[in-house]
């Protein structure tokens, strides 16, 4: 009986790991991830961040393992979070649940949108953190009329999410140059043409982008900082009473041979 279920808990391990490792490799093929410029203890950031959640994401996404009551840690009050980022409650103790019936959800995109609570933490790989790859996967879409709604995604190809930022960045195409590879001619990305503009500039829209990453990262965690914070202070007491316990240990056994 013993062996039987050790050979069904390896063979689920291998199975779960490989079924990962696919998920990983669709996600981040043909592109390099760019480095999130995480700020979790930026309040104004995490606070602008949680205004594009709320605005764009929390149509279609849900945050079920967060409550509204939560954003009172990023030093907004109740009434500013009733005024401002509650739609679809008047509870402060509801958790964050998406406006979307989730069957129209299904045969709109061909499933139902994940939950984004843990997204920050579960696109984690190799490659580099969840916050990267967020921070790469909302600045890489562009146009392509061959998908059901209109946009694809160079981090994670062939996805089923539109671009529902498209307002503020506008639309854009990659742009490809052949190049020898290997005695191989390969398409190598160079860049973006810009075909309209949208309401932000780059530069803003990156921000954008930056702010909403960082409030997702916040959400997966939201004591994060206080937990490193802690951790250091225990550390620091662990090395000095390390010190104290070593000195009182040699005082002790000195006249002892």
């Amino acid at each position: 009986m013993l062996k039987k279920f050790m050979q069904w808990a390896l063979a689920t391990t291998l199975t779960v790991s490989a079924l990962g490792m696919a998920g990983q490799a669709v996600a981040h093929e043909g592109v390099a991830l760019d480095k999130a410029p995480l700020r979790t203890n930026d309040l104004a950031s995490l606070q602008r961040g949680a205004k594009t959640f709320v605005n764009y994401c929390l149509n279609c996404h849900s945050a079920a393992f967060n409550r509204y009551v939560a954003l009172t840690q990023l030093d907004l009050t109740e009434q500013q979070i009733k005024d401002n980022l509650m739609f679809t409650t008047d509870k402060l103790g509801d958790t964050m649940k998406a406006s979307i019936d989730p069957r129209q959800a299904k045969d709109w995109f061909g499933a139902n949108p994940p939950d984004l609570t843990l997204i920050a933490r579960s696109r984690a790989s190799d490659s580099g953190s969840g916050a990267d790859y967020l921070y790469t996967y909302m600045r890489t879409f562009y146009r392509d009329d061959t998908r059901p709604t209109g946009w694809n995604n160079i981090a994670y190809p062939n996805v089923g999410m539109p671009h529902v930022l498209w307002e503020l960045q506008g639309s854009r195409r990659p742009v490809y140059v052949k190049e020898e590879e290997h005695g191989h001619e390969v398409e190598v990305f160079k860049g973006w043409e810009q075909i309209t503009p949208g309401t932000q500039t780059p530069l803003q829209y990156d921000q954008t982008v930056a702010d909403l990453v960082n409030y997702l990262q916040w959400m997966g965690e939201p004591n994060e900082d206080h937990r490193i914070r802690l951790g250091v202070w225990v550390l620091i007491f662990l090395l000095g009473f390390s010190i104290i316990a070593w000195r009182l240990n040699a005082s002790f056994w000195k006249d002892i041979k």
